[in-house]
């Protein structure tokens, strides 16, 4: 399982549970990652994580990705400390919930900065260095940038996801000059430090029954199955996939 052997990869929202999973799954195939997270403690956490299963990995951090000068810094250190970048995940987001009547205009423009404006950002900041590299992006979207779920109410982070969803195939067609690829990955219902609901609390035995009876697997996906699968496309085992959108979502989607 070395299929990221040599390569450097940017990990955003390392210290996330998507993010963590994705740096030890890099690293585990060999890759050399350069993690980063507004979360100073939790990004601090992963890279003890990654040196303990005998990983390879640096941090940048508290490191605030809705700031062009912050992205540059990403990268240059980056570069500074391996030589180049093949890889850039974009995983790391915040969005805040509201119905629309109950949505004011700061959760709508803060989830648009924090869940799209960065993307953009940062991919700007590394696109020279993936064009060197013929690199890799891969971008962490959502199934709800494909539907409506009827217990959360997100109609910014549908926006700003479906906005990911589209910029990761614009990406692709201009990256194809370079030998760059961009895919991206929607989950669906997965066990995070971010989930609306969590076991025990008020609403998760409805969003279960509601949700997760809608997968074909009903069960809540892990952190490492969306973590493989960012690692399979960012690996050159997807040579021939680009601009695609894969669900990791149980089924969802499918029926």
């Amino acid at each position: 399982m070395r299929g990221l052997n040599g390569k450097v990869a940017i990990v955003t929202g390392s210290g996330g549970s998507i993010g963590r999973a994705s740096a030890l799954r890099f690293a585990a195939e060999g890759a050399l990652v350069v993690g980063c997270d507004i979360a100073s403690d939790a990004a601090e956490e992963t890279v003890r994580h990654v040196t303990a299963a005998g990983g390879t990995m640096t941090s940048i951090h508290p490191c605030d990705l809705t700031k062009r000068s912050e992205c540059d810094r990403l990268v240059a250190a980056a570069v500074k400390e391996f030589g180049k970048v093949d890889v850039l995940l974009n995983n790391g987001a915040m969005a805040y919930f509201a119905w629309i009547e109950d949505m004011d205009d700061d959760a709508w423009h803060n989830t648009i900065n924090e869940e799209l404006n960065l993307v953009f950002l940062l991919t700007r900041a590394c696109w020279p260095e993936l064009v060197k590299t013929k690199g890799a992006i891969v971008n962490v979207a959502s199934i709800s940038a494909w539907q409506g779920l009827q217990l959360l109410p997100g109609l910014a982070h549908t926006a700003a996801k479906g906005g990911v969803l589209s910029m990761t195939k614009q990406l692709a067609m201009e990256g194809r000059h370079h030998g760059i690829r961009a895919n991206s990955v929607s989950p669906g219902s997965i066990q995070t430090n971010q989930s609306r609901f969590k076991p025990g609390e008020p609403g998760y035995d409805e969003w279960c029954r509601i949700q997760l009876g809608r997968a074909m697997m009903n069960r809540i996906g892990k952190p490492e199955e969306v973590a493989a699968t960012v690692a399979f496309l960012a690996s050159e085992d997807a040579s021939y996939i680009t601009g695609e959108d894969i669900a990791v979502d149980g089924g969802i989607r499918s029926w």
